[in-house]
């Protein structure tokens, strides 16, 4: 079980990246108080995100955290409509998905559903 992703984000970028995995279905829970001014973690089910606030975050050009959407078609547009950029991919299991960029630069995969279990 993947327990959490991290991922640097400029300070100034927090709160709009925290609203693009609103719209995802991620809420802010409480970090530890030891570091809470320096990261902002968000849970959707049992999956978090961690946000490190750093002035200059990393943006790998190809790594990234996909995300299940149940309401695929929806959330997309959500994405958009709240001024997300939001690229078409391929579908490479026959499910549709998208990369969505966070403020920050960074890419985050949005399925339809997962690729199927292989074991």
């Amino acid at each position: 079980m993947l327990h959490h992703v991290s991922l640097e984000i400029a300070p100034d970028d927090v709160e709009r990246t925290s609203e693009f995995f609103d719209i995802l279905g991620f809420e802010r829970i409480p970090a530890p108080d030891s570091i809470a001014p320096f990261v902002t973690w968000l849970e959707a089910r049992t999956t978090q995100i961690h946000l490190i606030h750093t002035p200059e975050p990393t943006t790998p050009t190809l790594g990234h955290p996909a995300v299940v959407a149940s309401a695929f078609e929806s959330a997309v547009a959500r994405l958009r409509d709240a001024g997300f950029q939001v690229e078409d991919a391929d579908e490479l299991w026959g499910e549709r998905r998208s990369f969505g960029i966070l403020p920050s630069g960074q890419r985050v995969e949005v399925m339809a559903a997962p690729p199927p279990s292989r074991g």
